[in-house]
């Protein structure tokens, strides 16, 4: 099974931008000026749209917030390592995303950032041989 998570943005060029910076890659048999597509994972992608494109399918007006308003969705993924999770929060942060709170659990690294569209992502690194129930 495939999955595309879709999110309006306001510019597709600074968000590809962004994206790109991330260190994503950009699948261009799926992306045009109106819609950029990264591979996040095997199978996984972010599609991101200008408002135009994503509010002409499926009568979606009403439902396209802004920077300002609060994601709705929490996109997080596991990365190999604790410095992979803050190499990519970093190249975030480069490229001009907002970064929020570290957690450091028994189990778990976690990071927080978000694009500048407002989208909220959170990688995380499983610690190896250790019991999240403990």
């Amino acid at each position: 099974m495939s999955l595309f998570i879709t999110c309006p943005v306001a510019d597709v060029q600074r968000a590809t931008a962004f994206y790109t910076a991330l260190g994503w890659t950009l699948n261009p048999e799926m992306s045009d000026h109106n819609v950029s597509c990264f591979a996040i994972a095997p199978e996984q992608y972010v599609m991101l749209g200008s408002r135009a494109m994503y509010a002409s399918v499926g009568g979606t007006e009403d439902l396209i917030g802004g920077p300002e308003t609060p994601s709705k969705v929490t996109v997080s993924f596991d990365l190999p390592s604790r410095e992979a999770v803050d190499e990519l929060v970093q190249r975030a942060r480069a490229a001009g995303g907002r970064i929020g709170d570290t957690d450091d659990y028994a189990f778990m690294y976690q990071r927080q950032f978000d694009d500048p569209n407002g989208y909220h992502y959170s990688p995380f690194w499983m610690k190896p041989d250790t019991d999240a129930t403990a």
